[in-house]
Order: structure tokens, then C-alpha cells, then sequence
């Protein structure tokens, strides 16, 4: 302060022909301490040692107040002069609560709101992927509300605070040591510390104690740039450190101004007689508190063999702000005076008058830096993030590794430069600390009962389900066509399944079907070969070739039942299948019928030949595949059957398949087949043992059981059956019901043409002659 009213009192374009005055207290941190020097100030008294009973009836005398350093005081200083506008301009005064000028009117600093400060802050941890944190913060207004506001930003964030703590520099010690307790059992790794340097002092004195090192700091303002505290950090416990600090600063002149300091040249000021007396250990004569022993104090020493920070300029930054300060003061000053090459002196100065100018000011000192205040009384936010980096020889280095401007875009705000950051222990990595991993894709956030939201555990989604970020709350179910993979990060298209041509099984019944068809045409070759022969004239042979046809039909209809599912292979396939069966049932129930009237024609007296003759044989099965062909053209207006994905039967595959379109259709036409299979087959039980060499109804018999045994077993094992699998449950049926009607009912007839050829003979299919085994 000294040097710059020096200096501004000797320059000719700013002020002329004007010297500023000032007048210097020391109020040692106290609020009791500031709000007397402010209160004597405002009445234009002087502060004596002993208390004054002198009236507060004088008018102010003071243009404008340059401090405190602390907040607690300012906002007690500010509160007291408030009501005269004298302008209180600090220079280390960070609380945001100052920024109220509705309590704190007159108040004006030259340092950033501790608003911006905390808000940096948690991007500062958000930064570096920290959300799981402890803070300590001092217990004042300093420290509740610059830690609130990072509270407060942190949870916008994502942050979480295992630990909240607070103390002041005067607690008792078991207080502190209940802080490292907390520290010891806490499982975060980085701690932000929003803290002036005497209760950074104090807790790093029992850091120390305890060895707790390893930790990741992160501080606010107060401490992190203090060398002082550096210098008394000989275990290592702070090493790493980052945080935000002043800007770097420089004035041209100061350093050499304060090696050139002389206590003889500031005579009458007893806070630069105290100031000499401590730094160099000695006393001024005239000083009461001298004793015999002292050294004396001659006024000439050397300043610059010490080792202090403010010889070195580590506490440049604030004696750029109070630099700042008052030259603020001074462009007021030369506004309201009109100054140009001499001011009007005649100008009645007052204190709101020089408050209202000060707000308004706008110029930059000489170094090129910008001074002016917002709405709120407070300078741009700008900081630099300094890293502390130990050397080779134990000193600690300040190394800027970023910067913060709240002017800028939220994005552009934080810089920094990771490569060259030292953190805890000299690791050259980030240190991790966090209270649950991330949950890679797949998995879910599932929260901790009675946890903070960074704590939760990671569950794998559910099947058909997928998350493909990090950190996701929720799994979302894949599209009906898509189903999860292994991983459950991804959705992938579901693959199709239908009974193909190319695969085994498909091929396996597409051969057996095929060879069905083949057997059935040599058959009917034979019978056609031997026509004329008793074996095959006998039972009417036109039902015969009728039924092989109809066989046919049968073994190739299962071919309809292979391949992907189409509209008109879903309609064909059933219906094909319904009326061929019931023509083939319908050929054999005819036969049945010939055999049962043949023996009552033998009867004297019968007549019952004529009433079932080849014509009353033709309609009947005429009639009966009507019958099914009504039901299915029934069934195909309706609702006829469709191609249909099935996406629920199994879990990761599409079932193309063909659904019914109506039940109750699908099940008429297996009802009515059934129907006429039982009838015949009732018949021919009932003729199995009719007089005849070659009762055909007994092979008949043999058929139907075959044929009602495959179709009764065919309905669970077709419902139970999965996918693919219950088409091929249905081919299965056709097949070996058609094999057994084939085998049951021409096969000994073919045994006897080719392999027994004396019995195919009219006399021994009468049975006159010697019958011969089979």
C-alpha cells in the first residue's frame, strides 16, 4: 500500500498537485478489532489504546477503507459502515456472501467471489473423474460458505461427499484429531480443503503426526499458493497438491521498493516499527517493550538477506490486489475532481459520491491488467491452477498447469495441460477415487441402500436387454426382431428359424418323403403290371389305384410343410394334407365296406350287392372328400391360416412358421379325419374274421391301428414340441401314417404277385383250393 501511494503521489498525470494520505491498523484478524477502527474512521476519530469516551458526534473524515483480509471481518465492517457509504474495498475477502449488496452496500474487492472460486472447484474434480470425495472446510463464514457452493455444484455434477468436516484454528485439539479419524476410516482418496493458510497450518501438524500421506489434496485459494506453508511441509503430506490460485503478478518497482524499505523513512507508524522489530529480532530504543539483552534495532538492516515471502514475491498476487485497490481509489478521485492538468480543488468530496464513481471506474494499471467492478462490487473471475511439484533438492515448486475464466463458455472455462500435473506420491497417473467402478455396457446402476448416488452396484441386464453406455440406470429391451448378445451391450438381429430344405432334418424327411412317393409308384406299377390278375381285380381295383394315388398325394403334400413359410404354402399345406388323408381314408373306408358286403352278398338271398356296387363306391368317397373340401374352403374364407414370426417360443431365435388363422378350422378338418379313421377302422375290425383265404379287412384293421395310433400320439407331441420341431412332428405323421396304409394294405398283395404267384388264382382267393400259408 505504501508503494503505491508513493507512486501514485508522484505522478503528474493522475491527481496532479494532490497527495493522497493514509492512515494503518492492524486489527490482528479480530472482528471486535476491525469493527473499532472501522467505527473510529467513520466519525473521524483516532483509535487510542485506551478506550475513548470521546462522543461519536464528528462527521466522517475518511474517503474510503482498503481491507479487511479475512471475510468474517469484512462482513462486520461492511454491516457498520454500510449506512455512511463509505467504500470498504478488500483485497483477500473471498466470501460470495459479500457479493449481497443489499446487506453489504458499500463493500468492493479486488480478488473473485468465492462463488466462482467453489464452482471451479467441483470442475476441477469433475475433471479428473473424482466422485467420491471427502471435504474439510474452516469453520467461519470463509470456509460454511465457499464449502456450501461446492456442495451444492458438486451434486449438479455427479460428486458425492463421503465426509463433510469443519473446524477453527482456536478448537480444542481433540476436535482435530477427530478429523483424522475420519480421514483414516474414510475410503475417498482426494480431499478438497477450503481453508485459510493458519488452519491449513494447524491440520497439516497433525497430518504429520499421524503419517497420513498418499492423499490426493485439492484447496482452495487460502493455502494453496501459500510458501509458507510448503516450506513447513517436511513429511510430504501436501506433495501433488492442485488447486486454484491468484493469477501471477508482477509491478514494476515493488520488489525494489521493499528492499529499499527503511523504518526511518516511515516515522510515527508503529506497524512498520513492529514489522522490523519481528523480522530482524531486535528493538528500537524508544520502544517500551526493549529489554537489556536485545539487540537494537539501528533502522538500516538488510532486507534482502531474509528469507520471507514477501521479499521472494510469493505474496505478489495480493499486493497486486491492494495495488489495484487503490488506484481504484485514485480514478475515482480524478473523476469527481475533473482532473486534467490540475484538479478543482473546490469540489466537496464525500464518501457515497467517490462509492458511486468507484462502482464505475473501468481502466488498466501499467502492467496491462484490467480493473473494474460488476453489479455486485467483484472483479472478473479469473484463476490459475497450480500443481505442487517437489524438486530434487525438497522445495516445492508452483507450477501452473491450467486456468479458469468464468467469462468464458461453461465449456471453454477450465483448462488445463494433464501431462505435466505431479500428483500424490510423485504418481504420474490420476489418482482413482471413487466409491463404485463404472458399469460397463451390459450392466446397470443399481444404488446402495442408504448410500449417496455414487455408490451402487452393477447389474447384468436381463436377457433381450442391453445398455451400450457406461454408467447406465436402465436396460432397454431390444425390438421383437433383435435379441441381446452375450455381452448385453448390443442388439442383435435375431436369427430366423423354419424347417429348410438344407439342413439335415429337413433333408432326412424331404428323402423320406420322396422315397414314400417312390415306393407308392412301384407299387402301383405292379398292380398295374398284374391288373388282370385275381389278387388285384379282387375288392374292386379302381379303389385300389385310387388309394395309391391318394398316397401319393399324401407322401408328397409333406413336402409343402418344408421350406420358408409363405401365404399360399400356409393355406396349402393344411388344406392339401386335410383332403388327401380323407380321400386316402375315404378309398379305405370303401374297401372295408366291399369286403363286409361281399360276405352278406354270399348269403342266400342277398340282394346287397346291388345297393354297393363301383358307382355306390365312387360317390361314397366322392362324398366323403366333400365333405373336407366344404371344411377347408370354410376354414380358408374365415381365417385362413398365415405366415406368422413367432418371437416368444424361444428367446433368441424368430419362428417363421404358419399360424392356424382358426383354431377351431384346423382342428375340424384332424376331427373329421379322425372321424372317418375310427369308423373304418370299427368296420374292419368287425370283418377281420370273415371266411376268405385273403380277408383284406384284417390288413385293413392293421392300417387303422397304425394310422389312429400315430395320430393320437401326434397331439401332445405337437403342441409340446418347439419351433421347427412341431412342423416335423406333423411331416413324421403323414409319413409313417401313410407308410403304414401302404405297407398294411399292398405290400402282402405285392408278396403274393411277385413272391407267391400259384396263389394269385380265382380259385384260391375263393377258397376252394389248398390254402397256403402267407
Amino acid at each position: 500500500m505504501l508503494f503505491t501511494i508513493e507512486e501514485i503521489n508522484n505522478r503528474t498525470d493522475l491527481l496532479p498537485g494532490i497527495s493522497l494520505g493514509y492512515k494503518m491498523y492492524d486489527t490482528c484478524g479480530s472482528i471486535a478489532g476491525s469493527v473499532k477502527v472501522a467505527l473510529a474512521l467513520a466519525n473521524g476519530n483516532e483509535v487510542l489504546s485506551a478506550t475513548s469516551n470521546t462522543a461519536c458526534s464528528r462527521p466522517a473524515q475518511v474517503q474510503a477503507i482498503m481491507g479487511d483480509t479475512s471475510s468474517s471481518p469484512c462482513m462486520a465492517v461492511a454491516t457498520v459502515i454500510g449506512p455512511f457509504n463509505i467504500p470498504l474495498i478488500s483485497h483477500f475477502a473471498t466470501c460470495a456472501c459479500l457479493s449481497d449488496k443489499t446487506k453489504y452496500p458499500s463493500f468492493l474487492r479486488t480478488i473473485p467471489s468465492d462463488y466462482y472460486q467453489s464452482r471451479a472447484l467441483a470442475q476441477l474434480v469433475k475433471h479428473f473423474g473424482w466422485t467420491w470425495v471427502g471435504a474439510i472446510r474452516s469453520n467461519n463464514d470463509y470456509g460454511n460458505k465457499g464449502m456450501a457452493t461446492f456442495i451444492e455444484t458438486a451434486q449438479q455434477l455427479g460428486i458425492c461427499l463421503e465426509y463433510s468436516v469443519s473446524f477453527f484454528r482456536t478448537d480444542p485439539p481433540n476436535k482435530i484429531d477427530k478429523i483424522i479419524e475420519i480421514i483414516k476410516a474414510s475410503t475417498s482418496k482426494v480431499i478438497v480443503a477450503f481453508l485459510p493458510f493458519p488452519d491449513m497450518d494447524i491440520l497439516m501438524y497433525k497430518l504429520a503426526q499421524n503419517n497420513l500421506t498418499g492423499y490426493q489434496w485439492v484447496g482452495s485459494e487460502g493455502w494453496i499458493f501459500d510458501s509458507q506453508i510448503a516450506e513447513m511441509d517436511k513429511n510430504h503430506i501436501l506433495d501433488g497438491a492442485i488447486g486454484l490460485s491468484i493469477p501471477k503478478a508482477h509491478v514494476t518497482g515493488m520488489r525494489e521498493f521493499i528492499l529499499n524499505f527503511k523504518p526511518v523513512n516511515s516515522s510515527g507508524n508503529d506497524m512498520v516499527a513492529e514489522f522490523w522489530e519481528a523480522v530482524f529480532d531486535c528493538k528500537f530504543k524508544q520502544s517500551n517493550s526493549s529489554t537489556e539483552n536485545q539487540r537494537v534495532c539501528t533502522g538500516h538492516e538488510d532486507l534482502s538477506g531474509l528469507q520471507q515471502s514477501f521479499i521472494d514475491m510469493a505474496l505478489m498476487p495480493i499486493f497486486n490486489n491492494v495495488y489495484k485497490g487503490v488506484y481504484a481509489v485514485a480514478h475515482a478521485l480524478q473523476r469527481i475532481l475533473g482532473c486534467n492538468k490540475t484538479c478543482d480543488y473546490k469540489v466537496q468530496l464525500d464518501p457515497f459520491t467517490i462509492l458511486q464513481h468507484i462502482r464505475k471506474i473501468n481502466f488498466r494499471t501499467k502492467e496491462g491488467d484490467e480493473v473494474y467492478f460488476n453489479e455486485n462490487g467483484d472483479p472478473p473471475a479469473k484463476y490459475e491452477i497450480i500443481n505442487w511439484q517437489p524438486t530434487e533438492n525438497g522445495v516445492v515448486d508452483f507450477v501452473t498447469v491450467g486456468l479458469y475464466d468464468a467469462s468464458l463458455p461453461a465449456d471453454k472455462q477450465l483448462t488445463l495441460q494433464n501431462n505435466s500435473i505431479i500428483w500424490a506420491q510423485t504418481e504420474k497417473k490420476v489418482p482413482v477415487s471413487v466409491c463404485s467402478e463404472k458399469c460397463p455396457p451390459g450392466t446397470r446402476k443399481v444404488l446402495q441402500k442408504g448410500k449417496p448416488v455414487c455408490c451402487y452396484d452393477c447389474i447384468r441386464c436381463a436377457e433381450g436387454e442391453i445398455s451400450n453406455i457406461t454408467d447406465s440406470i436402465t436396460c432397454v429391451r431390444c425390438q421383437p426382431e433383435f435379441w441381446s448378445n452375450e455381452r448385453r451391450d448390443a442388439c442383435v438381429k435375431k436369427e430366423t428359424e423354419f424347417l429348410s430344405f438344407e439342413e439335415i432334418m429337413g433333408a432326412l424327411l424331404t428323402a423320406a418323403s420322396l422315397f414314400g412317393t417312390c415306393m407308392t409308384a412301384v407299387v402301383a406299377f405292379i398292380f398295374f403290371r398284374y391288373r388282370k390278375t385275381p389278387i388285384v381285380r379282387a375288392n374292386n381295383s379302381e379303389l385300389s389305384f385310387l388309394l395309391l394315388f391318394s398316397l401319393t398325394l399324401c407322401f408328397l403334400c409333406s413336402l409343402t410343410f418344408i421350406g420358408r413359410p409363405s401365404e399360399w404354402s400356409c393355406m396349402l399345406r393344411h388344406t392339401a394334407f386335410g383332403i388327401t388323408f380323407v380321400l386316402c381314408i375315404s378309398c379305405v373306408l370303401g374297401k372295408t365296406m366291399v369286403v363286409l358286403m361281399a360276405f352278406r352278398a354270399s348269403l342266400p338271398g342277398s340282394n346287397v350287392m346291388k345297393w354297393f356296387g363301383p358307382t355306390q363306391q365312387r360317390l361314397s368317397v366322392l362324398a366323403f372328400t366333400l365333405i373336407q373340401v366344404i371344411i377347408c374352403i370354410l376354414w380358408l374364407t374365415i381365417s385362413p391360416p398365415f405366415p406368422f414370426k413367432n418371437f416368444k417360443e424361444i428367446k433368441d431365435k424368430i419362428i417363421l412358421e404358419c399360424a392356424l388363422g382358426s383354431t377351431v378350422g384346423f382342428w375340424a378338418v384332424l376331427g373329421y379325419i379322425g372321424l372317418l379313421a375310427s369308423f373304418c377302422f370299427i368296420l374292419a375290425f368287425l370283418a377281420r374274421k370273415l371266411p376268405d383265404n385273403f380277408n383284406e379287412a384284417k390288413f385293413i384293421t392293421f392300417s387303422m391301428l397304425i394310422f389312429c395310433a400315430v395320430w393320437i400320439t401326434f397331439i401332445p407331441a405337437y403342441v409340446s414340441s418347439p419351433g421347427k420341431f412341431s412342423v416335423a412332428v406333423e411331416i413324421f405323421a403323414i409319413l409313417a401314417s401313410s407308410v403304414g396304409l401302404l405297407i398294411c394294405i399292398f405290400i402282402p398283395k405285392c408278396y403274393i404277385i411277385l413272391l407267391r404267384p400259384e396263389n394269385n388264382t380265382k380259385k384260391n382267393m375263393m377258397g376252394k383250393g389248398a390254402p397256403k400259408p402267407i
